[in-house]
């Protein structure tokens, strides 16, 4: 970034006597790193006069819906499990188009697919079609001005979060049983909160990335199930991960036998917290709260993972820097990447063998550490459309990078909730690393309707 450009937004922060009296007494330097960086969002316009931006209105996706990009439906293949897929994810003869207008556009089809797809083509699976998402999978509202934002079928007029919200839609529409989604902070678990659905990041290096477009390829990017119910999720996982039905059932275990590390995060919506704490506590689970110490290792996590993730988003996509057909928010994503790699990017990667160690130490005490997905329900989808201000205000409502950071797995799990809203809020799970069984055997728990539910239940 030009310094004449830099100037001009620290000239505009400086006119800002409020916001800046504001940074000076943020307590931690991973919270006034936040606040800096949506400053610097708030002033972008200052950063990308002239550059190019998509032709007005969305171009109509495959469904109504605007779930997929493109689709094939089942038809008469009954019994067959219907997988749709994430267009990150490569599929021989298809062009990746990572939801961006300039790459439909100049993308040649693939030659080959994603190695994480081979599975599914060995089993009895269609593939419904390839889903929708954020331009380039740089942001968490799930909007996309080009293909159209996938509809979230709990409430229209809310965001069906992202990136992976083609995935989450498909899911929970019932147009597909399970959705392969890729998770670089929250890419999975924030549009299966949004949603109502269960989604699962697995740990970093289990699934394979190569052919699947890139965001965070050496420190975050992984790919996981998105289903509506705990047998489709281990069905997805199967494909993700041949042999995991069998260690998903031997990993059951009943929730007494189960400890959970609860952390309670400041800004969290308190009716989420308490219907978290009455589904944990409903199904015997043993609770123990995480200390102050943690929780202050935990906000530092989110802030390194978000500087990683967004520096990370500058190395694998600036060549898309002012071409015709990419989003001028998502080019103001990709340029606040460049300050984060001067800036903070050396510092956080140092300090993520740490917070991995924090981990370890916590998961000697507790087998899983709980709190929600996100902070509040799903915002209402922005008047005007996707902006990077609106985009910032939903990456500081999630909690899901700090798992990333770390590379261990994580599922969101559907909860429900009483009050106006939405019927549903999301609990996230944290496990060690290859935990994944256990989680899932957690999920099962938390989702049958009975006070003690056996494995045979939930077939």
């Amino acid at each position: 970034m030009p310094m004449e450009t830099i100037n001009a937004v620290l000239k505009a922060m400086r006119r800002c006597g409020t916001t800046a009296r504001q940074i000076a007494g943020v307590r931690g330097r991973e919270d006034r790193r936040l606040v800096l960086t949506r400053l610097f969002l708030l002033f972008l316009p200052i950063c990308f006069q002239g550059c190019a931006v998509p032709r007005l209105g969305p171009r109509p996706s495959a469904t109504k819906d605007h779930a997929f990009i493109t689709y094939w439906p089942a038809g008469n293949e009954t019994g067959k499990l219907r997988l749709a897929v994430k267009d990150v994810i490569d599929m021989k003869g298809e062009v990746t188009t990572a939801g961006s207008q300039y790459l439909a556009g100049t993308n040649k089809p693939a030659t080959r697919d994603a190695k994480c797809l081979a599975p599914a083509r060995r089993g009895n699976v269609h593939i419904v079609g390839k889903t929708n998402l954020t331009e380039f999978a740089l942001g968490t509202s799930g909007l996309n001005e080009y293909y159209g934002t996938p509809v979230n079928p709990l409430a229209h007029h809310r965001i069906p979060g992202g990136s992976s919200s083609g995935s989450a839609v498909a899911v929970a529409s019932g147009e597909a049983d399970v959705a392969f989604g890729s998770d670089t902070a929250g890419s999975i678990r924030v549009p299966a909160a949004c949603c109502g659905i269960l989604g699962l990041k697995t740990t970093f290096g289990l699934v394979p990335l190569d052919g699947v477009f890139p965001l965070s390829p050496t420190h975050l990017d992984t790919i996981g199930p998105m289903a509506a119910d705990v047998p489709r999720l281990v069905q997805g996982m199967e494909l993700l991960n041949p042999g995991f039905s069998a260690r998903y059932r031997a990993a059951a275990t009943p929730a007494e036998r189960i400890t959970i590390g609860r952390l309670y995060l400041d800004g969290t919506d308190k009716r989420i917290d308490r219907a978290l704490d009455n589904a944990l506590n409903a199904k015997g689970f043993r609770v123990i709260p995480l200390d102050d110490r943690f929780k202050a290792a935990w906000r530092e996590a989110q802030a390194n993972g978000s500087t990683v993730a967004i520096a990370d988003g500058w190395l694998s996509n600036h060549k898309y820097l002012g071409k015709l057909g990419v989003s001028l928010t998502t080019q103001s994503a990709i340029q606040l990447g460049q300050i984060q790699l001067n800036t903070a990017y050396k510092g956080a990667l140092k300090a993520r063998a740490t917070w991995r160690q924090t981990l370890r130490n916590v998961f000697e005490h507790v087998d899983f550490i709980a709190m929600p997905t996100m902070q509040t329900l799903a915002p209402r989808k922005p008047l005007f459309g996707r902006s990077a201000l609106f985009e910032a205000r939903v990456l500081g409502l999630q909690n899901t990078v700090a798992v990333n950071y770390a590379g261990n797995p994580a599922i969101a799990i559907p909860i429900p909730l009483r009050g106006r809203g939405l019927p549903v809020t999301s609990l996230q799970l944290v496990g060690p690393n290859l935990s994944e069984p256990r989680l899932v055997n957690a999920a099962r728990l938390l989702a049958s309707r009975e006070t003690n539910p056996t494995l045979e239940n939930a077939r």
